[in-house]
């Protein structure tokens, strides 16, 4: 048997591939013009590198039926044409030394934008042929040279005469198919040129079919400007926030890594968003916009603030439309989390009204960063505000009324007890929303003597007056009928006395009551097996509580009610006040009580015989 084999080379079908990258790999079809620029800074890069003092110059044509960039760039040999214009995937990038080594390109090649040598494929997205003249400034003897590319895969290669390309460079020409010439008219060569060439180094200009120019280079960036003042520069960069991302900022955050070579600025949303929504962070890769909405950037909790950055050690994806998360993505995001937070703690101390402000309208996000910064904690958690049975107040106001704090697990069990816990001068914290019962719990780490307890309703219970004996033997009839009627809820009934009198009811209720009454009911109605199963599962919860409150007028006259009908109606219209200030969803069965307490009670009303006039 033999063990001989033979190689093959893989055959690239360019025009599937092409439909590959403008149906999967990239956004739009206009990266097209980002692909072109790109190239050219790259070329002219690696042309600086060998003359520090050679032009950097990128020109665009655009036209109606023609594209052209030329650049100041390096330039190609013929051969070196054949090795990367008619390779797939390999980059034309030079080694240190000037020369066009590939092998030696991924530990050299950290100056330039493009990494994975198929930017120019992205310009068969909007056209059918591309062709490219170029002249060598690494080989000034070599000549100059034509390619030109199809869409099917076809190439040639020319050599010009002499004097045909006067000074080295490339120029891409580009005719686009039909369905693409919107993305070759000026206004919009003019506008993508904008939005991916605003902060490149190098000057870049578009000149339309009549000779008119636009200059799209804008030096130095916004946050590298100089300005007279303080004052001065916030004003700027608040101008810069309002034309690209549409807001006044509350403040702005200088960003600066030298390690990395980034620079920019993070702008402080004015209003409140929800922590789960994705911050759109615009990233410049050594000036070339990489992408508009790159949330990978900041750390999840740094919600409040949406940035512009222009990085040298950034890596982008195969598209160039997003960054490649690696170790050095991870440490400049920890790094800039790190500025934001420092921004934050400053706040208290050079800025406590801006400080207010923002916490004002960004207390979510602030919240979410203390629950795992101590220091953050120590300083703001005094800041900010809760909802308490005082009403919304600070932590730190809060605690100085009530040494003992007890806080809530849900808002729910907030509800049933903040009117009566507050007439019993207890302080209460709902802690039913993100993170504040986290928060709360660690208020003795920077308030020493506070207590932080978790409230179980029993609690507000043992707050609640008992009754004479004879004012509970006097209402034993109608507490029978009031058990009777909420027994279907796994309710019992109790008479105290309590403030404010205006409460007729309080329906006091734990978790494990609630857990139970839920597992009841799906019991009730699953079938089989399932049923079973859910019946061996039966706990012996506490049952919730409904308190009547002796003090209220209206339930001492419902005490003394004798009809039997018109007890059955005021014990379930008391219940069903009381579960109205518990703000839970009512279940159908509680829904059904309402509408019959309501009936019977109008009913009632509409049937009591009207005294004659004297």
């Amino acid at each position: 048997m033999s063990d001989a084999s033979t190689s093959h080379t893989f055959q690239v079908d360019l025009r599937g591939l092409i439909d590959l990258l403008s149906h999967h790999l990239y956004s739009s079809p206009r990266v097209y013009l980002r692909e072109l620029l790109q190239n050219a800074v790259d070329a002219i890069t690696a042309r600086q590198a060998l003359d520090a003092d050679a032009p950097a110059r990128i020109t665009l044509r655009a036209g109606e039926d023609r594209l052209t960039v030329t650049d100041t760039g390096v330039g190609l040999t013929e051969q070196d044409v054949h090795r990367f214009l008619a390779t797939i995937g390999r980059s034309s990038k030079r080694g240190a030394d000037g020369g066009l080594d590939g092998d030696r390109l991924a530990a050299e090649r950290s100056d330039f934008i493009g990494q994975f040598g198929i930017g120019l494929l992205a310009c068969f997205v909007v056209a059918d042929e591309i062709t490219v003249t170029t002249r060598s400034a690494a080989d000034p003897a070599a000549p100059a040279v034509e390619w030109r590319g199809a869409a099917d895969g076809r190439y040639t290669i020319r050599t010009l005469p002499a004097g045909a390309v006067p000074e080295p460079g490339t120029t891409v020409s580009l005719v686009p198919r039909r369905e693409g010439a919107e993305w070759t008219r000026p206004e919009r060569v003019v506008s993508l040129a904008r939005h991916y060439g605003s902060l490149l180094r190098h000057q870049v200009t578009v000149v339309d079919d009549f000779g008119g120019s636009t200059r799209i280079d804008r030096r130095p960036a916004p946050w590298d400007t100089r300005h007279g003042s303080p004052l001065a520069r916030r004003e700027a960069l608040a101008e810069h926030c309002r034309a690209t991302f549409d807001f006044t900022p509350l403040d702005s955050i200088a960003l600066d890594l030298p390690l990395v070579g980034l620079r920019g600025v993070a702008y402080v949303l004015p209003t409140s968003v929800h922590p789960s929504r994705q911050a759109g962070h615009r990233v410049h890769l050594k000036g070339m916009l990489l992408s508009d909405q790159a949330p990978e950037l900041l750390p999840d909790w740094a919600f409040f603030v949406r940035c512009v950055v222009d990085a040298d050690s950034l890596r982008p994806t195969a598209s160039r439309e997003a960054l490649y998360e690696d170790e050095t993505l991870a440490a400049i995001r920890e790094a800039l989390g790190g500025r934001i937070r420092d921004w934050l703690t400053g706040l208290s101390a050079s800025d406590p009204a801006l400080l207010h402000r923002f916490i004002a309208v960004h207390h979510l996000a602030v919240k979410a960063l203390a629950r795992y910064d101590d220091e953050l904690l120590r300083l703001l958690l005094p800041w900010l505000p809760f909802e308490t049975t005082d009403g919304q107040v600070t932590l730190e106001e809060f605690a100085r009324a009530h040494p003992v704090v007890l806080v809530t697990q849900t808002v729910e069990e907030f509800r049933q007890v903040a009117p009566i816990a507050g007439a019993a001068g207890l302080g209460v914290v709902n802690g039913g929303y993100a993170y504040d019962r986290d928060l709360v719990h660690r208020l003795p780490e920077i308030r020493p003597g506070c207590t932080v307890t978790d409230l179980d309703p029993t609690t507000v219970a043992a707050h609640l007056d008992a009754v004479e004996p004879g004012a509970e033997l006097a209402a034993a009839g109608f507490l029978h009928i009031a058990r009777e009627v909420v027994a279907q809820f796994d309710c019992d009934v109790v008479l105290r006395s309590f403030h404010p009198v205006s409460a007729p009811a309080l329906l006091l209720d734990n978790r494990e009551a609630r857990h139970e009454r839920s597992r009841s009911e799906l019991a009730d109605s699953a079938d089989g097996l399932w049923a079973d199963i859910l019946g061996s599962l039966r706990a012996q919860a506490p049952r919730a509580q409904l308190v009547l409150n002796h003090l209220n007028p209206l339930v001492r006259r419902a005490a003394s009610i004798t009809e039997r009908g018109l007890a059955v109606t005021a014990v379930e219209a008391l219940y069903g006040q009381a579960l109205l200030m518990t703000r839970r969803p009512l279940r159908a069965t509680e829904s059904a009580l309402l509408n019959r307490a309501f009936i019977g009670l109008l009913d009632h009303a509409m049937h009591e015989p009207r005294q004659e006039p004297k």
